[in-house]
């Protein structure tokens, strides 16, 4: 099915309804209103000459346009490339080079890169909207004819739908491409996990150049309403108020900024169902708080830019953990998902014990994995091997099948030969009550090869030493895994996907090395 009619048949049952509502330009479109843009853009980036296959690369905000933009790619047979607008000038020239879009389409907050862009890159077209821009994407608009695309009855399945490049996590970002197939999977597993219902309202937390935007496709599918913001911790409170948001996804940082927030308690938030969370295991600390301070179900969904839904900790994986029926399962990621096969392997593809302890790569097949990394055979025949996608997670399993990831394969510290899971010490630093968010990483050592550092953010008014982190983790952990010293700052490098760049801070230690990591 081509995922971009998606509005179209919302338009047919209820064309009055709000289908989405734009917080940050204060815009409400109905399902018919958003059905017209969308055949629109598609019509007009059509009569510009783009072609079935070509690329169209979006640098906004999050905002109407936007998600419209991803619907008329797909009535087109065009492939949506979001640009991560939190990347240097030199990453988005490189990214923008190796796609090679015959569109950019930006907001007019953008004007500035999109000019030292245009300095590196030949691009066909390139268009602007918003207020006080050049007004040439609602001219576009304009000009369009307002049928239904010729092609989108000829577009889906295994047709490309959008480029979502990967974070960098583990080194330089790459194009991880999507089919209208995947994204349908990874909608199938998103509504089983989340338990979608026709009268629930989501709220898009995070960007649209990264993965959970397929979360807020999947319940415009339901034909449930998508509430953007570009996150703040103060007016996601309102918002979910006013709005009656039932539905969203947070990273840890963002559910302990709401819970944080002045006058939090006073807050209506009893329309909440249900909140996922991703990025990483949350720490039983804050599990319990948030199931304390959110009227509403936790789950945890575990993924990644090429393979979306992989793994989910359940509702009531966090009910019981919480009430000391095997605890420990709040480190896990749950088990795979509905449509999903995991499976945790030595370096020769065969199963690991599921004894909670031996260590394997995650492996996993699925309909919602990536097709591929564009331009990249060589990477995309690593990574995708016999119908199963190789993740680079290290993790054990136990007779369950719950999956605990313990690292990844390159954040693996090994100090004095002993291998030391920088996931075990995280919950641990976490569980100290002045600790926000941390990272461990390991750094040069001369005696030892590699010593333990943790890197943490400590909360607003707290007064917290590094004895103190290297006191609370030693005793958690064996005297090899505790931290051997402790920095404080003001916030962790991450990914669009929330995941902390260890790579970012590890490279100032190993540079003085002469290695790069």
């Amino acid at each position: 099915m081509n995922q971009g009619l998606i509005p179209a048949k919302w338009a047919a049952l209820c064309p009055g309804q709000h289908a989405v509502f734009d917080v940050p330009n204060d815009r409400r479109l109905t399902w018919w209103e958003l059905d017209s843009m969308v055949r629109r853009l598609a019509n007009g980036l059509v009569a510009l000459g783009l072609k079935p296959g070509d690329r169209v690369a979006v640098l906004s905000r999050n905002c109407a346009e936007y998600q419209a933009l991803y619907f008329a790619a797909g009535r087109a047979g065009l492939v949506l490339q979001p640009l991560n607008w939190r990347l240097a000038s030199p990453e988005l020239v490189a990214i923008v080079g190796d796609a090679r879009p015959s569109a950019v389409i930006s907001s007019t907050e953008w004007a500035g890169v999109v000019a030292e862009l245009q300095r590196h890159v030949d691009i066909p077209h390139w268009l602007e909207f918003g207020a006080d821009g050049d007004g040439s994407l609602e001219r576009l608009m304009d000009a369009a004819s307002d049928d239904e695309p010729d092609w989108s009855s000829k577009v889906g399945d295994d047709d490309p739908f959008f480029i979502l490049y990967t974070g960098g996590t583990t080194g330089q970002s790459k194009g991880a491409l999507h089919s209208h197939r995947s994204a349908a999977a990874g909608m199938l597993n998103q509504t089983v996990a989340e338990r979608v219902v026709p009268t629930d309202v989501y709220m898009l937390t995070g960007q649209m150049y990264h993965i959970p935007v397929v979360l807020a496709m999947n319940y415009l599918k339901h034909g449930c309403p998508l509430v953007l913001v570009n996150f703040e911790p103060k007016q996601a409170l309102e918002v979910i108020e006013a709005e009656r948001v039932s539905a969203f996804l947070g990273i840890t940082t963002m559910l302990n900024w709401m819970m944080a927030v002045e006058g939090f308690g006073r807050y209506d938030l009893s329309s909440l169902r249900n909140i996922q969370y991703g990025g990483g295991p949350m720490p039983s600390s804050i599990v319990r708080q948030s199931l304390d301070s959110f009227p509403c179900t936790l789950i945890q969904g575990y993924g990644q830019t090429e393979g979306s839904t992989m793994c989910f900790l359940s509702q009531e994986d966090h009910v019981s953990a919480l009430a000391g029926n095997r605890p420990e399962r709040l480190r896990s990621c749950g088990r795979e998902g509905f449509g999903t096969s995991v499976r945790v392997v030595d370096d020769d593809g065969r199963d690991v014990p599921q004894d909670g302890r031996t260590p394997g790569e995650i492996i996993v097949r699925s309909e919602a994995n990536m097709l591929g990394y564009w331009n990249r055979p060589d990477l995309t025949a690593q990574t995708l091997r016999n119908g199963w996608m190789w993740t680079g997670d290290v993790a054990t399993w136990d007779e369950d099948r719950y999956v605990f990831i313990v690292d990844r394969a390159k954040d693996m510290i090994i100090s004095g030969g002993e291998n030391i899971f920088s996931v075990q010490v995280e919950e641990a630093v976490a569980q100290h009550p002045a600790v926000l968010e941390c990272a461990v990483i390991g750094v040069p050592d001369d005696e030892w090869g590699e010593s333990v550092k943790a890197v943490v953010v400590a909360k607003p008014g707290s007064d917290v030493t590094e004895q103190d982190i290297i006191e609370q983790a030693r005793r958690h952990l064996a005297g090899y895994q505790k931290p051997r010293s402790v920095d404080f700052v003001d916030e962790l490098p991450k990914a669009p996907t929330g995941k902390i760049l260890k790579r970012a801070l590890r490279e100032p230690y190993w540079a003085r090395r002469g290695r790069h990591v």
